[in-house]
C-alpha cells in the first residue's frame, strides 16, 4: 500500500514536469509542426504505455485529416496519410469529442472502415502491421474551435494504457488546442498587418507615380502652351530647344509607363519568353546608342571577348533588362562619367557586369533595392525621375531566363550591378569548354563589338 502511493506520487510529479515543459515549449517562438514534434518527443518519452504517436489536424482545404507531429512513424512516409472525416480513430473521436482509451479489439473494430491506401501507409511508416495493443485517443479543442486528434499507441507492451491515462493526456492535448488556437489568431493577425502594409505601399506608390508622371507631363504641357503663344515670336534656336525638351520629357514619360506595364506583367503572370539565340553584345550596342541621344556627359566602353558564346533568350526582354540597368546607371550618375558594360565567361553561365561612376548607395539601400517602387535617396539630396520598378522587372526577367542579378556599391564609389544568364554549348565537349572559358580574353575592335569604346561626342 505504502509503495501505491510512493508510485502515484511519483507518478504525479513526472506528469507535472511533462505538463511544465510542454508548457514551456508552446511559448517558444516555433512554427507550428516544429512545436508539435517537441511535445510529442517530451509526451513519448515520460508515458510510458505511449511508443508512438501522431497530432492529427483537420485540413479543411484538402478535407482530410492530415498528420502534423509524429513520433515512431517514418516521417516522409507517414506525410502520405490522410483520414476523412469520420474515417478510423481520429474521425470518430473528432466527431465525437470525447477522449477514448481502446483495447485491441476494440481498436481493430475502429479501424475497419480505414481505406486501403491509408492501411498500407501506416503499415509502412512503421514495419510492420498497424494494429496496437492499446490506443488513447483525445481530442484537440479550444471552446468551440475543433483542431483535430493526439493519437498515442502501444505497439509491443508489456505496459497497456490505463483510465488514469486519459484526464492527463487529455490535458496536454489542451495545451496543444491553446496553443494552436494562439499561433493561428497570430497568422490571421500577421495577414491583416501585412495586408495594411501592402495597401500603404500601394497608395503610396501610386501617389509616387502620379508626381513622376505629372512632372514631364507638367513640362510637356509649359513647353507647348509657350509655342503656341502667338504674342511671342520665338527664334528657331529657341522653338528648337523646346522641342527638345519635349521631346525628352516624352521620353521620360514613355519609360516610366512602360516599366509600369511591364511591372503588371510580371504580377500577373503574363511575362513571356520567347527563346531564341542572341549576341548580347549587339544588344547592348542597341541600347547604349538609345540612351546616346539623351545623355551628353556619359561615355560608354562595351568590353566582351571575343568568344563571348551566344545565348538562348528573349531578346526583347534581354534588351530591356539593358535598358532598365542602364539608365539606372545613368540617372544616378549626374555628373557623367564612364559607364562599363563587361561580358565574362563561367563554366555554365555567362556573366553581364555593368559599373558607374555615380553616387553609389548606401548599405542599408542594397537589400531592398530589388523591391518593387522602391527608391534609392540620393545622399546629395537632388531628385532622380523614375518608378523604382526598373530594377525589380529586370530581376524578373533574368530570373525567367534562370539567371541570377545583384549589386555591389559604395556611396561616392559608383555601383556595380551584376546578372548572369545561363547558356548551353551544342556539339561541343568538355575540352571544348574548357577551351571558350580559358580563352576569355578581350580584343579591342569597333566594328564588331569584341571591344567597343562609345562616347556621346563620337556621335
Amino acid at each position: 500500500m505504502v509503495q501505491s502511493e510512493k508510485e502515484k506520487v511519483v507518478q504525479l510529479e513526472r506528469q507535472l514536469h511533462v505538463l511544465n515543459e510542454v508548457a514551456r515549449t508552446i511559448t517558444y517562438p516555433l512554427k507550428l509542426p516544429e512545436m508539435l514534434n517537441r511535445v510529442m518527443d517530451t509526451i513519448i518519452g515520460v508515458i510510458e504505455p505511449a511508443e508512438v504517436g501522431l497530432v492529427m489536424l483537420w485540413d479543411q482545404s484538402a478535407g482530410l485529416f492530415r498528420a502534423e507531429a509524429a513520433f515512431g512513424y517514418d516521417k516522409e512516409v507517414i506525410k502520405q496519410f490522410g483520414l476523412r472525416a469520420g474515417e478510423s480513430i481520429t474521425g470518430k473521436v473528432f466527431d465525437g469529442g470525447k477522449a477514448v482509451l481502446l483495447s485491441e479489439a476494440e481498436v481493430a473494430h475502429a479501424m475497419a472502415d480505414i481505406r486501403p491506401g491509408n492501411y498500407s501507409i501506416l503499415e509502412r511508416s512503421l514495419g510492420r502491421t498497424p494494429l496496437p495493443l492499446s490506443t488513447l485517443a483525445v481530442p484537440i479543442f479550444a471552446q468551440e474551435q475543433k483542431f483535430g486528434v493526439l493519437v498515442l499507441e502501444t505497439i509491443k507492451g508489456p505496459a497497456l494504457f490505463s483510465p488514469e491515462d486519459l484526464p492527463f493526456v487529455q490535458s496536454l492535448a489542451d495545451l496543444l488546442a491553446l496553443a494552436i488556437d494562439r499561433m493561428r489568431l497570430q497568422a490571421k493577425s500577421d495577414i491583416k498587418r501585412e495586408i495594411k502594409e501592402v495597401e500603404r505601399l500601394r497608395a503610396e506608390a501610386l501617389a509616387t507615380l502620379s508626381h513622376e508622371l505629372r512632372m514631364p507631363l507638367t513640362a510637356i504641357k509649359g513647353y507647348t502652351t509657350a509655342l503656341l503663344m502667338e504674342e511671342i515670336q520665338w527664334s528657331e534656336e529657341k522653338v528648337d530647344q523646346f522641342l527638345r525638351m519635349i521631346d525628352s520629357e516624352s521620353d521620360n514619360m514613355q519609360s516610366m509607363i512602360k516599366d509600369i506595364l511591364d511591372s503588371s506583367l510580371v504580377d500577373v503572370g503574363q511575362l513571356k519568353l520567347e527563346p531564341q539565340p542572341v549576341r548580347v553584345q549587339y544588344i547592348a550596342r542597341e541600347v547604349v546608342d538609345e540612351i546616346l541621344r539623351y545623355t551628353q556627359i556619359h561615355h560608354f566602353i562595351i568590353d566582351f571577348p571575343a568568344n563571348f558564346p551566344i545565348i538562348d533568350a528573349d531578346p526583347r526582354w534581354i534588351k530591356q533588362v539593358f535598358r532598365n540597368i542602364l539608365e539606372n546607371a545613368v540617372k544616378y550618375s549626374p555628373e557623367g562619367g564612364l559607364i562599363v558594360i563587361k561580358g565574362q565567361i563561367r563554366r555554365d553561365d555567362i556573366v553581364i557586369k555593368v559599373a558607374d561612376q555615380g553616387v553609389g548607395i548606401s548599405p542599408e539601400d542594397l537589400i531592398p533595392l530589388f523591391e518593387k517602387f522602391y527608391r534609392v535617396k540620393s545622399a546629395e539630396g537632388f531628385h532622380i525621375s523614375g518608378t523604382g520598378l526598373g530594377l525589380p522587372v529586370a530581376r524578373s526577367i533574368v530570373e525567367a531566363h534562370g539567371g541570377r542579378i545583384w549589386v555591389e556599391s559604395q556611396e561616392g564609389e559608383g555601383t556595380t550591378l551584376y546578372f548572369s544568364m545561363p547558356y548551353v554549348l551544342e556539339a561541343r565537349d568538355e575540352d571544348n569548354r574548357n577551351d571558350v572559358i580559358q580563352g576569355n580574353f578581350a580584343m579591342k575592335q569597333r566594328s564588331n563589338l569584341g571591344h567597343e569604346s562609345l562616347q556621346s561626342d563620337n556621335l
